[in-house]
C-alpha cells in the first residue's frame, strides 16, 4: 500500500478543520497540521458554534448568603438558553525554504466565551417587596437584576513563529516564539452571587432578610449596584511552543507531539465594586470609604501538549487520531479588587459559621485538566473530491463547573468534505453536533464545595467549519 505524496497531503488536510467547542475556555485545539504539509502552503478558515445550554434552578435555591431563608420562591425554575453564537478565525502560512528548513506563521484564537442568561428568566417576587423604596423597583432573578443578566465575554488571538528543522525525509524538529493577546469582560447580576450579584442577605434575629445591594463604591449620588461588573482591555504577551514530527509520506503516516507553554499577563481590570451601610459594618471592603489597593491583576493562559497520528489503511484511506490535554486546573482568574472583597466575605463567613477561613475565592477556576480525543477516517474518492467522518469526546474541566460556562465535556461527530478545482488548491467544509456533558453550576464563592445553584441537562450544540487551502 503506497500513497504519493500528493495523495496523502490532500488526505492530510481533509482531517478536522477545528474543534469548535471543548471543556473551560478552550475553542481552537491549537493545531499545527498546516505548518507539517509538504512544500509550500497557505490556508485560511472560518468556524461557527451555535449551542443551545439551558437548564433550571435546584429544587432548594436560595440567594446566596441566605441559605437559611424562606426566600425560596425561584426554587426549580426554568433557565433559558445562555449561550450566544460565535465565530472564530484561522490562517497559516508553510515555507520550506530549503531542504531542511522550514518555516510556518500560525494565527488561530485559542480560548474564547461568550454568554449571556436570558432576562426573560423568573425573577423573585418575595425579593422584589423588599427591594423598592427610594431607589425604585428592580426585578432581580438569580442571574439577572432589572435590564441586566449575567454575561460574559473572553477573547483572545495568537500568532505563532514556526521554525522546523528535517534532517531527514522523515523527521521534523519544530520550535518557536507564540504572540498572544487576550481581552474580556463579565459581569455578574443576581441573588445567585450573593453582594457580588447586588443581592445581600443577613440574619436579622431567627430570620435572614434580603435586599439589593446599595450604591457602586466611589459614586457621588445614590444608585442602585446590580452587580459586579470587570473589563479586561487587551493585553499582549508571549509564549513559546516546540514539538517532534515523524512521517513516512509512501504509507501517509505521520505522527506528532507538540507542546505549548503556558503564557503570563499582566493585566489592569476596570471593577464595579459595592458598598453597603448594612454589610460595611460587617465587612470592612463594602464599606463606602473604603480604599482597595491598587494593583495589576496576573492571568496565565494554559500549557498544553497535542498528539496527533495518522496512517494510511488502504488505498486513498487514512486513519487518524488525535489527543489534547491542557492544563485548566492551573488556571485562575482572581481581579485584584474582586480578590480583596472575596477574602472580606469568606472572613465574615468563617466568622459567622465558625469555620475555617478559606481566604477568598477566585472568579474563575477550574478542578481538573481537559483530556480531549478526536479519531475517524479520511478518504480520496477522486482526484478532486475527498471527505472525513469523526468521533470526538473531551473530559470537561471539572463538575460542578462555573455558572459562566455550565458544561461538563461533549461526544461528538463530524462529516468533512474537500473540493480540490486544481492539484493545488482546495475548499473544505465540515460539520459537527456535540451531544454536552450535564453539569451541575456553582457560583465562585461555592468553588471546591459540592453546593450548586443550578443543574444544566440534555444540551447540545452544532459546529460548522470552512476553510481554503493553495499550495505553492
Amino acid at each position: 500500500m503506497k500513497l504519493k505524496a500528493l495523495s496523502s497531503a490532500v488526505l492530510f488536510a481533509c482531517l478536522p478543520t477545528s474543534t469548535v467547542f471543548a471543556a473551560a475556555l478552550d475553542r481552537s485545539g491549537q493545531s499545527i497540521s498546516a505548518f507539517l504539509q509538504p512544500g509550500n502552503y497557505f490556508e485560511a478558515g472560518i468556524s461557527v458554534l451555535d449551542a443551545d445550554v439551558s437548564g433550571k434552578l435546584k429544587s432548594d435555591f436560595t440567594p446566596t448568603g441566605g441559605e437559611k431563608s424562606t426566600v425560596t420562591d425561584l426554587a426549580g425554575t426554568q433557565l433559558g438558553d445562555m449561550a450566544n453564537s460565535y465565530q472564530f478565525y484561522n490562517a497559516a502560512l508553510k515555507v520550506q525554504m530549503t531542504e531542511h528548513l522550514s518555516f510556518g506563521l500560525i494565527y488561530d484564537q485559542p480560548y474564547g466565551a461568550d454568554a449571556e442568561y436570558s432576562k426573560a428568566d423568573q425573577r423573585h417576587k418575595v425579593l422584589n417587596d423588599k427591594l423598592s423604596g427610594d431607589l425604585g423597583v428592580s426585578q432581580v432573578g438569580a442571574f439577572t437584576a432589572g435590564d441586566e443578566a449575567t454575561n460574559v465575554s473572553v477573547d483572545t488571538q495568537t500568532l505563532s513563529f514556526i521554525f522546523g528543522f528535517q534532517p531527514t525525509e522523515n523527521w521534523n524538529i519544530y520550535a518557536g516564539p507564540v504572540y498572544q493577546t487576550v481581552k474580556g469582560d463579565v459581569s455578574l447580576h443576581g441573588s445567585a452571587y450573593g453582594p457580588l450579584g447586588g443581592v445581600t442577605c443577613l440574619p436579622l434575629g431567627s430570620k435572614v432578610t434580603c435586599s439589593q445591594g446599595a450604591n457602586v463604591q466611589g459614586a457621588s449620588t445614590l444608585t442602585r449596584f446590580t452587580g459586579y461588573k470587570a473589563s479586561i482591555s487587551e493585553n499582549s504577551s508571549v509564549g513559546w511552543l516546540a514539538g517532534l514530527s515523524y512521517q513516512i509520506p509512501e504509507i501517509a503516516l505521520k505522527a506528532s507531539v507538540t507542546y505549548r507553554s503556558e503564557i503570563d499577563h499582566e493585566v489592569m481590570v476596570d471593577e464595579t465594586m459595592p458598598y453597603s451601610i448594612l454589610m460595611g459594618s460587617k465587612i470592612p471592603q463594602m464599606k463606602k470609604d473604603y480604599k482597595f489597593n491598587e494593583a495589576k491583576t496576573d492571568i496565565t493562559t494554559p500549557q498544553s501538549i497535542n498528539l496527533d497520528f495518522q496512517t494510511g489503511i488502504m488505498a486513498n484511506t487514512v486513519a487518524f487520531a488525535q489527543l489534547r490535554w491542557v492544563d485548566w486546573s492551573e488556571f485562575k482568574i482572581r481581579p485584584n479588587k474582586f480578590g480583596q472583597l472575596a477574602e472580606g466575605l469568606t472572613a465574615y463567613h468563617a466568622k459567622e459559621n465558625g469555620i475555617n477561613d478559606r481566604k477568598g475565592f477566585d472568579l474563575v477556576a477550574y478542578e481538573k485538566d481537559q483530556i480531549s480525543a478526536n479519531v475517524g477516517i479520511g478518504r480520496k474518492f477522486n482526484d478532486q473530491w475527498a471527505g472525513t467522518v469523526m468521533v470526538g469526546w473531551d473530559s470537561g474541566a471539572g463538575n460542578p463547573v462555573s455558572t459562566l460556562g455550565p458544561t461538563d465535556g461533549y461526544w461528538s461527530v463530524g462529516l468533512g468534505g474537500q473540493f480540490s478545482p486544481t492539484p493545488q488548491s482546495f475548499i473544505q467544509a465540515g460539520v459537527k453536533y456535540f451531544m454536552l456533558g450535564d453539569a451541575k453550576s456553582q457560583v465562585a464563592s461555592h468553588f471546591g464545595t459540592d453546593v450548586y445553584a443550578a443543574e444544566f441537562k440534555d444540551n447540545d450544540a452544532i459546529g460548522y467549519s470552512m476553510k481554503i487551502g493553495y499550495r505553492f
